[in-house]
């Protein structure tokens, strides 16, 4: 069945993803609900859980499908721009778990309204360079450096390791993507190498999340 995909390994590693993020989501809501975390935690947990499934749903459907260019183009643009909505998405419960008051209220908006520039920028210059925008995508995620302190915290030192770890996995990823090595093999290619390093970064900062709970 896969010679029907456009780009099997890419969308069914991503689908994949999709798949456990719903799990996912179900699972930091029952500890979320058990432990009695507050509204605005248990929306943030939602957040954190419905942009692992959009991006991964986004970028499974968009290397999967077969169809025109102009529809292809439509969703390469919502496919990129859902990094933006996933790194904001992480930042949500971190920051929901980690801080209190103005702070928390000033670096959400600012994550959000960095995220909702950024899907604006993919939209409307879906060309860019591939360097420009994928180094937009590390310096954000690697913004949480300023706030480290607060991190450990809260989180202790494994939640900090897992969260630089995590960090660590994407930033490979995107240096990956960024200079389209390595190759591995005609059907295991640098692209095919990036998203399993998506998948990983994701997994980390999932179980950052999901120990940080209650």
């Amino acid at each position: 069945m896969t010679w029907h995909l456009r780009e099997p390994i890419n969308s069914i590693t991503h689908l994949a993803g999709a798949a456990l993020s719903l799990i996912g989501l179900v699972l930091l809501l029952v500890k979320g609900i058990t432990h009695g975390v507050s509204a605005g935690e248990l929306l943030a947990l939602n957040v954190f859980g419905l942009s692992l499934i959009a991006l991964y749903t986004t970028s499974g459907v968009y290397h999967m499908v077969h169809v025109g260019q102009k529809a292809l183009l439509v969703l390469k643009k919502l496919d990129h721009s859902m990094i933006f909505v996933l790194i904001a998405g992480t930042y949500t419960p971190v920051l929901a778990f980690v801080l209190r008051g103005p702070l928390r209220v000033a670096l959400l908006a600012l994550m959000w309204g960095i995220a909702i520039s950024g899907v604006f920028f993919k939209v409307f210059w879906i060309g860019a360079p591939r360097v420009l925008y994928t180094t937009i995508y590390v310096v954000m995620g690697w913004m949480a450096v300023f706030i480290l302190r607060l991190i450990s915290s809260a989180m202790g030192s494994f939640g900090v390791l897992l969260l630089l770890l995590g960090g660590v996995s994407y930033t490979v990823g995107a240096v990956i993507y960024a200079l389209k090595k390595p190759n591995l093999s005609q059907s295991f290619g640098f692209h095919e190498l990036f998203h399993c390093f998506v998948l990983l970064g994701s997994l980390l900062h999932f179980i950052m999340i999901y120990r940080t709970i209650g």
